[in-house]
């Protein structure tokens, strides 16, 4: 933005009650309501790909409802995010329900003209398999990115019933469409059973790197925090967090949970770490809010939003 033109920030909570008005994501302006955006928070309402519990269509609208409490200044950063970048909510996506390849393509294209000036997508799906096209995306700007992938799962299996691209897959196809770079990109907060010991060699020769969820006890979060920062570098970043990382105990309302997860805590500390690297996208997917109880899925990941936010905001 230029220097005379001042961010339009989130609605006063002390003018207009949190519960009031149209739920933006942090009561943030939309993007046709501001003349430009440094970063748009985007929907894509779509669950086609899923493998096992539907629901994640309903994931931006129940992100959107639990970031109404999400406030201007975020201390552990020490940035003010919505006063140094425009940032707003550019509303969702629409994808075909009936045909994943067509959605696919929709959302690829959507993200692309909506990125085109520059701006960069934080995007609140929707089941994984939106990583993909987001992806492709991100690779036509800057080349294969270092994707730093927050999940119980690996999402690099083949197929599902023959289909390329599930929510389990994006990640492999990725790997062989040459939009990562596989020299930096990484896994944080697998666990759970594999099919086999070939997923692991597998994912391995795709160009992942793994931190383990059994690692965090075994070596503790500041380990965890220096090994990720290390593998990513100086590359570009693209961020993917599928919110079942979380133990289920802070994030029920997901597809397939898997027991044994890191904390809300921990994974908000490793996503502040990345004020240290260039993150060029991200997305927060796989909230399911039919399995959530009291929002705490969708405020884990509203705050899981709001850190990469923040992680993206110019030094002051």
């Amino acid at each position: 933005m230029s220097n005379d033109e001042q961010p339009i920030g989130p609605l006063d909570a002390s003018l207009t009650p949190r519960y009031a008005g149209i739920a933006t994501f942090a009561r943030l302006p939309r993007l046709e309501d501001v003349r430009r955006a440094d970063i748009a928070v985007v929907g894509v309402p779509f669950d086609s790909g899923v493998s096992y519990r539907p629901g994640a269509r309903f994931g931006p609208a129940h992100v959107r409802e639990a970031s109404r409490l999400l406030r201007p200044y975020n201390p552990v950063q020490d940035v003010e995010p919505f006063s140094t970048q425009q940032v707003v909510d550019a509303g969702d996506i629409a994808a075909n329900p009936f045909n994943l390849t067509e959605a696919v393509a929709q959302i690829q294209q959507a993200a692309s003209e909506l990125s085109a000036d520059g701006k960069r997508l934080v995007v609140i799906g929707g089941d994984h398999t939106i990583a993909l096209p987001l992806l492709r995306v991100v690779a036509e700007r800057h080349g294969p990115v270092a994707v730093l992938h927050f999940d119980a799962h690996l999402d690099t299996w083949d197929t599902y019933f023959g289909a390329p691209v599930t929510h389990g897959t994006p990640f492999r196809r990725a790997s062989e469409e040459g939009l990562i770079d596989m020299q930096a990109s990484m896994h944080v907060g697998i666990r759970g059973p594999l099919y086999s010991r070939d997923d692991l060699r597998d994912d391995e020769r795709l160009g992942f790197a793994i931190i383990a969820s059994h690692e965090f006890e075994t070596e503790g979060l500041a380990r965890a925090i220096e090994r990720m920062l290390a593998r990513l570098g100086d590359r570009p970043v693209y961020l993917s967090v599928d919110i079942d990382v979380l133990d289920p105990a802070h994030a029920p309302g997901t597809g397939t949970p898997e027991a044994g997860g890191m904390t809300s805590r921990e994974l908000l500390a490793m996503i502040r770490a990345l004020r240290a690297v260039n993150l060029v996208g991200a997305d927060v997917v796989e909230v399911a809010p039919a399995y959530d109880h009291a929002q705490i899925t969708a405020v884990a990941a509203s705050h899981v939003a709001y850190e990469i936010i923040s992680a993206m905001t110019p030094s002051a």
